[in-house]
């Protein structure tokens, strides 16, 4: 309904288990015909810093991202990139970051996301920020977040529509990470109250949507009959 009527439209996600095709088949597969241009994500954003800075990082991420920084040279890390490595969030693997952290003279620490916490099917899911608190604490550094709320992404995101910021609208679940994040980049944003949405989102002592809608369905309706 939204590419009928002819807005522009761009799906942004902090996915760091899986690269964008993977994303984009599993959407296909729900029934939704989405590109992967269409889609704009932490890893490719954080491959395009780290090759205009000529750093070379540790890789703390899931295993199914790998792929994405095939093309990037790891030899001898001089940074850590954090994403969401699920199991892979070991004792073991985050000393190894920590130790290489504590071993730079400036030590850089890129997180794909600073999300708390995410939905599956099975419940919530400690996100990467939890983990990136943890290194920025350890090691007394001040990580650099490339995915959703930082400025940057949705920067980028605005960027691959070809439209201010003033001309779009978000819509998504998180109270910090998407409507927080989009409004302080000068967009409108909608908080559906699906997903990881709670009740208390609604009391934010910081953030308030432009609107709340129950569902997705929902917040197109109110954005084509606006047009």
């Amino acid at each position: 309904r939204i590419r009928a009527s002819g807005l522009k439209l761009q799906l942004c996600t902090n996915e760091t288990q899986a690269p964008r095709a993977q994303f984009v088949r599993k959407l296909r597969r729900l029934g939704f015909d989405v590109s992967v241009a269409e889609v704009t994500a932490p890893a490719p954003a954080a491959c395009r810093l780290l090759r205009e800075r000529g750093l070379r990082p540790h890789l703390l991420v899931h295993h199914d991202l790998l792929p994405e920084f095939a093309e990037i040279d790891k030899t001898n890390p001089n940074c850590v990139v954090l994403g969401d490595a699920a199991e892979n969030f070991t004792y073991a693997n985050l000393n190894e970051a920590f130790q290489l952290l504590m071993g730079m003279e400036k030590p850089v620490l890129i997180s794909l996301g600073q999300g708390r916490y995410y939905k599956e099917t099975d419940g919530l899911k400690l996100d990467v920020g939890a983990y990136m608190k943890a290194l920025e604490y350890a090691c007394d550094v001040q990580a650099e977040v490339v995915g959703k709320p930082a400025k940057s992404f949705f920067e980028s995101a605005l960027a691959e529509l070809g439209v201010p910021a003033e001309q779009a609208i978000m819509i998504g679940d998180d109270i910090v990470s998407d409507v927080g994040g989009a409004q302080r980049c000068g967009m409108r944003a909608l908080q559906v109250r699906t997903g990881k949405f709670r009740p208390s989102d609604e009391h934010h002592p910081l953030v308030k949507p432009d609107a709340y809608v129950n569902n997705l369905a929902e917040a197109v309706d109110i954005i084509l009959q606006q047009q």
